[in-house]
């Protein structure tokens, strides 16, 4: 570790209202039984009590790089006075990249984004609304203190201190926060913070990080799930007794940080209206229907097969083997029925008959 601060909770809060006065700062709140991430004012980051800010939020902050709803394009035609059989059409791109800062998620969070990365700007397609979000936007994450019931991050190699996706990542330690720049934006951020120095405080951060990793259930054996799980695909009645109680309400998806789904419709009339991109759910039955009125998934075994098999087969196949989840546990948690996904996954891989055979050793 290099170049630690440390910061009382005060400074904290102070830091953020700073921030707040140039950047839109999205953080925790809670909103009725749930947290959430939302947009604080200077104003109120100055007043805030920072255990506030640090609350693990039931939804994921990926609506900071991939809102709820975004309007794509805006157009307008108008008919020439002098020719009404002609029209003149205006477009307009109203996406805005607001300067950001994603404040107090958690390292599964930050993961989340690499994941999200992968398809909206490698390849040939680069999705500009997303590029804009993802530069103007600056990643400050909580290592976790402790893992939660649901937690099973060293189940897809992370842990609860792990920095990849963060751009500042800070511990909490007795009396304040560590905080530790990952990238130079990181550094750039904490330029002006004012944060004493912390080189001292090196081991209780190591201390803090470690009790948090031993706070996770035993890691299960992945071996080969790639493989497994493709080997699944044509296994019906695995998939239907996995999911008999499923409702297909799609709450894994919508909170999920690395769920991408989204579907685009047109609003207003032919002459006046806007293009729209909104999230959307694999697991919901209109999400494949054709035109032709045929549905290639039609129940929800097939849904959750496609789901389960793009977080553990498909994306890892086209993604040198990354995972498309990162071990939040927010559908464990939150799913009304308790439907598990490290049960489906640990029933696709133990019980898969294929064998493979081990590499040979080294000579």
């Amino acid at each position: 570790m290099s170049n630690l601060l440390f910061a009382t909770p005060k400074e904290v809060t102070g830091w953020l209202s700073q921030l707040a006065s140039g950047k839109r700062v999205l953080a925790p709140r809670q909103e009725g039984p749930s947290v959430v991430f939302r947009a604080y004012s200077a104003a109120d980051l100055a007043a805030a009590d920072v255990n506030a800010l640090l609350k693990r939020s039931y939804s994921s902050p990926k609506q900071a790089m991939l809102p709820q709803c975004e309007t794509l394009v805006a157009f307008k035609s108008e008919k020439d006075p002098e020719d009404m059989s002609k029209l003149v059409t205006t477009v307009e791109n109203p996406c805005v990249a607001e300067p950001t800062v994603v404040f107090g998620g958690r390292p599964c969070d930050a993961r989340g984004f690499v994941v999200l990365d992968r398809p909206y700007l490698e390849g040939k397609f680069k999705d500009p609304y997303y590029a804009a979000r993802r530069e103007a936007t600056a990643i400050v994450t909580q290592a976790c203190p402790t893992a939660l019931n649901g937690c099973f991050c060293n189940w897809v190699g992370s842990d609860p201190a792990d920095k990849e996706g963060s751009d500042v990542i800070f511990t909490a330690v007795d009396g304040g926060f560590v905080f530790e720049a990952v990238t130079e934006k990181g550094e750039a951020l904490l330029a002006g913070a004012g944060f004493a120095a912390a080189a001292d405080k090196a081991e209780a951060v190591a201390a803090a990080q470690a009790a948090a990793a031993e706070g996770l259930p035993a890691a299960s054996t992945l071996d080969h799930i790639q493989e497994k799980v493709a080997a699944r695909f044509t296994d019906t009645a695995f998939w239907d007794k996995e999911t008999v109680k499923c409702l297909s309400c799609g709450c894994c998806t919508y909170i999920c940080p690395t769920c991408q789904c989204f579907t685009i419709t047109d609003e207003g009339s032919q002459l006046d209206g806007r293009r729209m991109r909104s999230w959307d759910s694999c697991m919901t039955p209109l999400f494949t229907m054709e035109t032709s009125g045929h549905n290639p998934r039609p129940t929800k075994a097939n849904r959750m097969r496609n789901r389960v098999s793009h977080k553990f087969s498909f994306y890892p196949e086209r993604y040198d083997g990354f995972f498309s989840c990162v071990g939040c546990g927010r559908c464990v948690v939150s799913c009304p029925v308790s439907l598990d996904i490290r049960h489906m996954v640990k029933a696709a891989v133990e019980g898969c008959d294929l064998v493979f055979e081990d590499a040979p050793a080294a000579p």
